[in-house]
């Protein structure tokens, strides 16, 4: 069985070493050396695009990574500098495919401080490099795509037909220092991103786009969101129960129409059956992808964790590949 997974990171050392550290740490990002983006072992990880990559990726039988930026990166650098920074790390990933094609894709990287010229290299990535999407780390100066400065984004991918990826990032500053700040250890920071900062974030950032009439504006955009839906999923029905009264005034949908309609959701990082179970309840094995989260989750655990699903064998086939080779038009070739 073919094995796609969406939510898997690269990164390029010396494209991040061209970033101020001052940008980095008002963004949030640790500048300890022995932080992740600089000196930990998964910093080898995610800058192998080759052999211990592919390793590690047949010994679980995954057939193809979607690969995306993790990390700082161009959202931290305006001007023409961003843009850049943006077009060398989608060149730098449309290279790694070309190398592997049928075991690396691409989702594009966007210089999103510059909104015009993220559509324009979301354009040229889609029409000369070939990637299928696009991921966003989290807000961006603040804002989340919903904020009427990325309306040219929305539009550009909607018009590519390619969807977007809302991929979290680390809260803004003055939510971290309200909500994840003065607890012992490294509690606040773990709060604050893993344990649940990420998956409140994201879940919002999807919410708003619905809520906004973003999604409204565009029906025929499609977001992905990983972690098994960011909660969203056991919160759907309230979330469309507390909203209805002022949806049927603002908007075109209910809440739960919208979501449905646009959002499909990956397993990435998160392989217990609950959640597992929660989204399947609430979008169906036909919005169900599967991801890992590599390198931050273990191949070996979500294919063992595919494998273990109470579904169909239809429906394993589904999630494994035919869902996103549908949502992400992949060639012909990789089918």
């Amino acid at each position: 069985m073919r094995i796609v997974a969406l939510e898997e990171h690269f990164t390029v050392p010396r494209i991040v070493a061209g970033i101020s550290p001052d940008a980095v740490a008002r963004r949030g990002f640790p500048t300890d050396p022995n932080f992740l983006w600089a000196q930990t072992i998964k910093r080898a990880e995610l800058a192998d695009l080759g052999d211990a990559r592919l390793a590690d990726m047949d010994a679980s039988g995954i057939t193809t990574q979607v690969l995306s930026v993790a990390g700082p990166g161009a959202d931290l650098v305006p001007g023409q500098p961003g843009i850049d920074l943006a077009r060398a790390y989608n060149d730098a990933l449309a290279e790694a495919c070309a190398h592997h094609p049928t075991r690396f894709r691409g989702f594009a990287h966007l210089p999103l401080l510059e909104p015009e010229a993220a559509a324009e290299e979301l354009h040229r990535t889609a029409t000369q490099l070939g990637f299928h999407g696009v991921l966003v780390n989290g807000a961006t100066d603040g804002r989340f795509l919903d904020d009427p400065r990325f309306e040219p984004v929305l539009a550009q991918a909607e018009k590519e037909n390619l969807p977007i990826y809302l991929h979290p990032g680390i809260p803004t500053e003055p939510v971290r220092a309200a909500y994840y700040d003065g607890l012992p250890g490294n509690f606040s920071f773990t709060l604050a991103l893993s344990a649940w900062g990420w998956h409140a974030d994201t879940a919002i950032h999807t919410l708003r786009l619905a809520l906004s009439g973003a999604l409204d504006r565009h029906p025929g955009l499609k977001i992905v969101i990983g972690h098994m839906g960011e909660a969203i999923p056991f919160m759907l029905d309230r979330i469309d129960e507390t909203t209805a009264a002022t949806a049927k005034v603002h908007l075109k949908r209910s809440v739960r129409q919208t979501i449905l309609d646009q959002v499909w959701i990956t397993t990435s990082g998160f392989f217990t059956m609950v959640p597992f179970m929660a989204a399947l309840m609430s979008f169906g094995a036909d919005r169900i992808m599967f991801s890992v989260d590599y390198p931050f989750a273990s191949n070996a655990r979500a294919r063992a964790f595919l494998d273990a699903l109470p579904v169909s064998a239809a429906d394993r086939a589904k999630i494994a590949h035919g869902n996103a080779d549908r949502l992400l038009r992949l060639p012909a070739d990789h089918m």
